[in-house]
């Protein structure tokens, strides 16, 4: 692809960035490796929603700019984040760092996303580790993702601040994962008013994880999900669920339905609380 379009494909992924809200004012940066020595990266203090060609800077693996950019832009203050992925993964060929708000709240609330849970997370993300905290556009940063990059990784949460997504195959598959990891987190925020989230059994994960080998994604887990290290994590976010999930009992009597339940599980107190209070400021308004 000649560089004219790979910056014009920079420009639009941007714009779907800034369109998606996973990036706020001159938020985020992403990039691409063209060869060896020299990597695409956005401009700093731009929004990503209004890059055009010309805004795109040319650096080396230092970061220093190759060539002058014709509106004398200076690359983002955090391409260093994009070069410690791009060296440690030689096989990378672009890089979103963005701040997806869903995802996000994961990393500002330091609990690791769930595992077992939903297929097209574990096919297309696998297990995404949370790096420790950072000041940003400083060295710490790329040093606080750097040993979590692994040869299966292609997602990294950065403590109280965002996401990093990488893709071996393009720039838009580094966005499709970005995308992915939004909706995830957004599906695992959504269940928390149902009290409740289903994980997958040992046997279902393993024939999932096998399925992702047939798609070319190696997993590592595959080796011991009969061992159960699927979801060593998961204790933190189910530990979030205030209310457990109800178990109804049913049984006919004469063409009768009569149900019971353990009145919300762990929760039920708290529930009865609540109700029994309402009730009570319901019938004092009423007086």
């Amino acid at each position: 692809m000649p560089i004219w379009q790979m910056k014009k494909q920079m420009c639009e992924v941007g714009h779907r960035i800034w369109l998606k809200g996973f990036c706020a004012g001159n938020e985020g940066n992403h990039s691409v490796r063209i060869d060896e020595d020299r990597v695409l990266c956005t401009p700093t203090g731009m929004s990503k929603g209004f890059l055009e060609v010309d805004d795109i800077c040319l650096v080396d693996m230092d970061g220093k700019l190759v060539e002058t950019n014709q509106r004398e832009r200076s690359p983002s203050s955090e391409i260093l984040v994009h070069l410690a992925v791009y060296t440690n993964r030689a096989d990378v060929r672009g890089v979103i760092h963005s701040h997806p708000p869903h995802a996000t709240a994961f990393a500002v609330a330091n609990i690791p996303l769930p595992e077992g849970i939903h297929p097209e997370a574990e096919v297309f993300l696998g297990r995404v580790p949370i790096a420790r905290y950072a000041t940003p556009s400083t060295k710490e940063l790329p040093e606080s993702i750097t040993p979590l990059i692994g040869p299966q990784t292609n997602t990294v949460l950065m403590g109280n601040h965002g996401s990093v997504s990488f893709s071996e195959k393009s720039l838009i598959d580094a966005y499709y994962k970005l995308e992915i990891l939004d909706a995830y987190c957004r599906i695992l925020l959504l269940t928390k008013p149902l009290g409740q989230a289903n994980k997958l059994s040992n046997d279902q994960m393993a024939e999932l994880l096998k399925i992702k080998q047939q798609f070319g994604y190696n997993d590592e887990r595959l080796a011991c999900v009969p061992d159960g290290c699927v979801g060593e994590q998961n204790d933190a976010f189910f530990a979030t669920f205030d209310i457990r999930p109800t178990t109804a009992k049913c049984s006919c009597n004469g063409g009768k339905v009569d149900q019971t339940s353990d009145q919300h599980g762990a929760g039920g107190e708290k529930f009865e609380d609540m109700v029994r209070t309402i009730t009570d400021q319901i019938v004092s308004n009423m007086e």
